[in-house]
């Protein structure tokens, strides 16, 4: 079995919110090095993964076949792959992971020299794409919007200055002109590229888009008493994750800037695990510190109908 290089985070909340055991089917639909799917399966239950990184597939190796299977796609598309209240668990591990961070060809990492990439699949632009063509509005808005950047407007203009001699091509290059614009680093703990990097990935691959779009496909695809469970590593993921959970358990009047507006009327599709956001014990975050912004939300399917859009 090859060794996962990623630690998953919040991994016993997790396989505990869903509950799953012998006969259950669950849709990991963030597979990458595998950890939540190999905990979920330890408790008998068999699991269908999701990633749209192709790159996943060799952690699959000495999973039981006869209860795992691996489809190269994006959760959003869990729908369409299994149909209607098929499934007794959703679950999703946002963001990037730490495997793609160390991989240095991905160009996911301010710290690593690599092409400037941050594609989780291998299809659409790059982020090179988007730093060399974009005009200045287009790219300080990714940069404030997606990276909560508030020096996104000086950032995007060191970029379109600099690109007028040569185009970006590697994450470095990058990173030291996002440290120039900022002035360095000034002794903060956090990378000056940090929050521009987080914005350009988040554009390069619809990560906001692509939750809204999963979170209604998992709607659809569990069972009545089927569990989903998000875990999420920044404000703008917990948003939207904690609006959807909010307005579908029937706790807003309806409607939110995140998701599409939805008839008053619509029964309660969901009845929440827990009111509030759980978070890692200070002795996970004394083993693994990425785990320190992460949030858990979890909520059971009703026997309620999917709400759906207004007209």
């Amino acid at each position: 079995m090859s060794a996962a290089p990623h630690i998953s985070v919040l991994l016993d909340e997790v396989v505990e919110a869903l509950g799953a055991g012998p006969g259950d089917v669950v849709v990991d639909g963030t597979f990458g090095a595998g950890g939540y799917t190999r905990a979920v399966l330890a408790t008998g239950a068999s699991v269908i993964g999701f990633d749209r990184d192709p790159t996943v597939q060799r952690f699959t190796e000495g999973l039981p076949s006869d209860r795992f299977r691996l489809i190269q796609a994006r959760f959003s598309e869990m729908l369409d792959e299994l149909g209607p209240e098929s499934v007794d668990g959703v679950m999703l591990d946002l963001g990037v992971s730490s495997m793609q961070l160390d991989q240095a060809e991905r160009g996911f990492s301010f710290m690593r020299d690599g092409p400037l990439d941050m594609r989780m699949g291998d299809t659409g632009p790059t982020a090179a794409d988007l730093v060399n063509t974009l005009d200045h509005a287009e790219l300080a808005k990714i940069l404030y919007v997606y990276g909560e950047e508030h020096a996104s407007r000086r950032i995007a203009s060191f970029i379109l200055r600099r690109r007028e001699e040569r185009p970006f091509e590697r994450t470095l290059d990058l990173a030291e002109v996002i440290e120039r614009a900022v002035g360095g680093r000034k002794g903060a703990k956090v990378h000056p590229a940090t929050r521009s990097f987080q914005g350009l990935r988040i554009a390069v691959n619809d990560e906001l888009g692509e939750l809204e779009a999963g979170l209604a496909a998992a709607e659809r695809v569990l069972k009545p008493g089927g569990r989903l469970v998000v875990v999420t590593f920044h404000s703008l993921e917990d948003r939207i994750v904690k609006a959807f959970l909010t307005e579908r358990s029937g706790r807003t009047p309806g409607g939110s800037r995140h998701a599409p507006p939805v008839a008053a009327a619509a029964q309660p599709s969901f009845q929440l695990i827990s009111n509030k956001a759980i978070a890692p014990g200070e002795a996970e975050l004394a083993v693994n510190p990425r785990a320190r912004s992460s949030k858990l939300r979890a909520a059971v399917r009703t026997e309620a109908p999917v709400w759906e859009a207004a007209a």
